[in-house]
C-alpha cells in the first residue's frame, strides 16, 4: 500500500498558535530562537533529530489562531534514481522562509531531516544526511538519488510566526523490464476438469507493482468461474522495487490447438500510463480423433515408376496408431500393407500392380476407439509389352516395307516412329510405310508408345530392318537401348547373311599351298638325280623350246654352311670342292 496522508482527524483546535512547549529544554538550538522568544524546540527523547510540533497527541498545526487547518499535499512524481525538488511556499516572500525546518513524515510520524538559517541548511543525522542540497536561493530542498522508499510525506514550517506548514506527497515510479512468458510445454487436455496452468507471465523490478492482463488471440481474458483463473503474486526484491508474477490457467477446447496467448504489464510513470508486452506463445491441445483419411502424394495423374507415398491422417491430437490395408483382388478382403510408424506406406517405383482400393485406419490408445477412413482408389497407369511386326524385317532393295506398332496400357495410346542412328521423326500413328528402299534404310527403327494424358508415360521397341540384293547384304545388328526408352524397352536383333567371298578366299589358299607342294617335290627329285649341285654356287640354264626358253629359269644358290658340315654330296657321294661357288643353269627337259 502507499503511504497513508495525514487527514483531518488528526488536526485539533487550539487556542493560540503555540506549536512546541515552553517547559521543554530544546536539544538543539538556532541563535534566532532568543529573538523569538518562545521559539520552536526539540521534545526530550525523540531521537535522533526526531521532533514533533506540541499539540494534542503531537499532531502538526499550522499556528493560525482559531480552526486548524491541513492543507492536501502538494503532489511530487519522481522515477527511482532521479532527484525529486521539493519548493517550500513558493507564493510567499522570500523573508518569510529564511528561517525553515524540513520534516519527514513515515507512518504519521515527522522527524526532523534538515535544518535552513539565513539560506544556509544543515543535515540532520539519519537516512537522509548525505542526500539533501538546497536550491534557488535556500527555498528548494533536493532530494537526490531517490529510493522506492523515499515515497511519503515530506513538510517544511517557517520559523515566523504566522506562516503554514508546506506538504508535499513524494511519488516513485520504476518502469518493469521486459515481461517473460513461459507456455506449459506439457500440454493441456480437453478432458481435464479443472482449469490446467496454460502459461506464465513474469515482471521484474517495477515499482509501483504493474498489472497483469492475459490475453487469448488479442482478447483479454477475465476471471470466469470454472473456466479461466489468473493467480498472481508479488515478491519485494532488497532494492524496494517490486517482481509480479502471474499464472494464467483454463480450460481449453479442441478450437484452441492454434490460439496465441500473452501477456501485458500496464504500470505509470511521470510521463503518464505505459505497458509492455510479451512474445506470444501457444500450448499443446490433446484432443480424441473425430475422423481419419487418406492422402495420395503426389496428385493427378501416377505412372509407372513414379515415386508414391499413401498417407493415413486423423484430425486428433495426438494422432491414433495408424494401419494401412490394399484390397486383394482374388478373396476381396483388406490385407495389411508394410506402413511405417507414423502411417505412411512408400512405393518407391509404383507399378500396376499397385493399383487397387486402399483403406486406412487408426487406433485412438486413450480411449481404444477405432476409426475407419473411406476407400480410395489408386490408379497407375502404365504402357507395356510393346511389339512392332514384323519383327525380323527382311525387303529387297527398291521394294516397300510395312511396320506395325502396338502395346498393352489402360489409357488410349500415341505412337511415333524414330529412325535410331539420327533420332529422326519419321512418322505418327501406329503404321509405318517405307518404299523404294534402299542400302542406307537398312538398320534400327525404334517405335515409340505413350499416353498423352499422362507425361513422361512412354515405352519402345527397336527392331532392324535387313536390305538384300544379289550380290550383298545391309543392315545393322544394334542392341542399343534409346534414351526415349521408359520401361518395358526390348530391341530385336538379326543375324546377316555370311558373305559368298569367304569361300573364294580358302579356294585360293588351298591352290598356292599345292603349287609350292609340287615345286618342292621336284626339286627334291633333281637333287636326288645329281643334277641340282647342292653346295655351289652358280647358275644353269634349263634348256627349254626357244618359244618358251624365258619362261621358266631356276636359280640355285649353295648353302655354305651344309657344304662345310658335308651334309650335301653330289650324286655319286662326294663332296663338292670348297671352292666350287659358281653358278650353274639345270636344264629340265632331260
Amino acid at each position: 500500500m502507499r503511504p497513508s496522508f495525514l487527514g483531518p482527524q488528526h488536526q485539533a483546535p487550539c487556542a493560540h498558535a503555540t506549536l512546541f512547549s515552553a517547559s521543554l529544554q530544546p536539544v538543539f538550538e538556532y541563535p534566532w530562537e532568543q529573538e523569538w522568544g518562545r521559539g520552536r524546540r526539540l521534545q526530550p527523547g525523540a531521537g535522533r533529530g526526531g521532533a514533533e510540533p506540541t499539540g494534542t497527541s503531537g499532531e502538526l498545526s499550522s499556528g493560525v489562531p482559531g480552526v486548524a487547518e491541513q492543507p492536501e499535499p502538494e503532489l511530487v512524481e519522481v522515477e527511482v534514481g532521479s532527484t525529486a525538488l521539493l519548493k517550500c511556499g513558493p507564493s510567499h516572500s522570500q523573508g518569510n522562509f529564511s528561517h525553515v525546518d524540513w520534516f519527514s513524515v513515515h507512518k504519521e510520524k515527522p522527524t526532523l531531516i534538515f535544518r535552513v538559517y539565513q539560506d544556509h541548511g544543515q543535515s540532520e543525522p539519519g537516512e537522509y544526511q548525505h542526500r539533501l542540497s538546497l536550491q534557488d536561493k535556500g527555498t528548494t530542498l533536493a532530494l537526490t538519488h531517490v529510493t522506492p522508499q523515499d515515497e511519503r510525506i515530506f513538510l517544511c514550517q517557517g520559523k515566523r510566526p504566522r506562516s503554514q506548514d508546506h506538504r508535499f506527497q513524494l511519488r516513485v515510479y520504476k518502469a518493469p523490464e521486459e515481461p517473460s512468458i513461459q507456455a506449459n510445454a506439457l500440454g493441456i487436455s480437453v478432458n481435464s476438469r479443472e482449469p490446467e496452468e496454460v502459461a506464465t507471465c513474469v515482471g521484474r523490478n517495477g515499482y509501483p507493482i504493474p498489472q497483469v492482463i492475459w490475453y487469448k488471440n488479442g482478447r483479454p481474458l477475465k476471471e470466469e468461474k470454472n473456466r479461466v483463473h489468473i493467480q498472481s503474486s508479488q515478491i519485494v526484491e532488497s532494492s524496494g522495487l517490486y517482481t509480479v508474477q502471474s499464472i494464467l490457467k483454463a480450460q481449453l477446447l479442441k478450437e484452441d490447438k492454434d490460439a496465441q496467448f500473452y501477456c501485458e504489464l500496464n504500470y505509470r510513470l511521470p510521463s503518464g500510463n505505459h505497458m509492455k508486452e510479451s512474445g506470444e506463445v501457444s500450448v499443446p491441445v490433446f484432443y480424441p480423433a473425430e475422423k481419419v483419411w487418406l492422402e495420395v502424394e503426389p496428385m493427378g495423374m501416377l505412372k509407372e515408376g513414379d515415386r508414391v507415398e499413401i498417407r493415413c491422417l486423423a484430425d486428433g491430437n495426438p494422432p491414433p496408431h495408424f494401419s494401412i490395408s490394399k484390397q486383394n483382388l482374388s478373396t476381396r478382403e483388406m490385407v495389411e500393407e508394410a506402413a511405417d510408424d507414423n502411417g505412411v506406406l512408400i512405393l518407391k517405383s509404383a507399378h500396376k500392380e499397385h493399383s487397387g482400393l486402399y483403406e486406412c485406419q487408426g487406433l485412438d490408445l486413450e480411449t481404444m476407439a477405432l476409426l475407419s477412413s473411406d476407400q480410395q482408389e489408386l490408379l497407375v497407369n502404365y504402357v507395356s509389352n510393346v511389339w512392332v511386326s514384323p519383327a525380323a524385317p527382311e525387303s529387297q532393295e527398291g521394294s516397300n516395307l510395312t511396320l506395325t506398332c502396338g502395346a498393352e496400357s489402360n489409357q488410349a495410346l500415341e505412337f511415333q516412329w524414330l529412325r535410331e542412328k539420327t533420332g529422326e521423326v519419321l512418322g505418327k500413328g501406329p503404321v509405318l510405310q517405307l518404299h523404294n528402299l534402299n542400302r542406307k534404310a537398312g538398320g534400327g527403327y525404334r517405335c515409340v508408345a505413350s499416353v498423352p494424358n499422362v507425361p513422361g508415360l512412354n515405352s519402345t521397341q527397336l527392331i532392324n530392318v535387313a536390305i538384300l540384293d544379289s550380290n550383298r547384304t545391309t543392315g545393322l545388328i544394334t542392341s542399343t537401348v534409346s534414351p526415349y526408352a521408359k520401361t518395358n524397352s526390348t530391341s530385336t536383333e538379326k543375324k546377316l547373311p555370311e558373305p559368298k567371298s569367304k569361300g573364294v578366299v580358302i579356294v585360293a589358299v588351298t591352290v598356292c599351298l599345292l603349287v609350292l607342294a609340287v615345286l618342292g617335290a621336284v626339286l627334291y627329285f633333281f637333287y636326288k638325280k645329281g643334277k641340282l649341285p647342292c653346295g655351289r654356287s652358280g647358275k644353269q640354264e634349263i634348256t627349254l623350246p626357244p618359244s618358251r626358253k624365258s619362261e621358266f629359269v631356276v636359280e640355285v644358290k649353295s648353302d655354305k654352311r651344309l657344304e662345310d658340315m658335308g651334309l650335301l654330296q653330289g650324286s655319286n657321294g662326294d663332296k663338292r670342292a670348297p671352292g666350287d661357288q659358281g653358278e650353274k643353269y639345270i636344264d629340265l627337259r632331260h
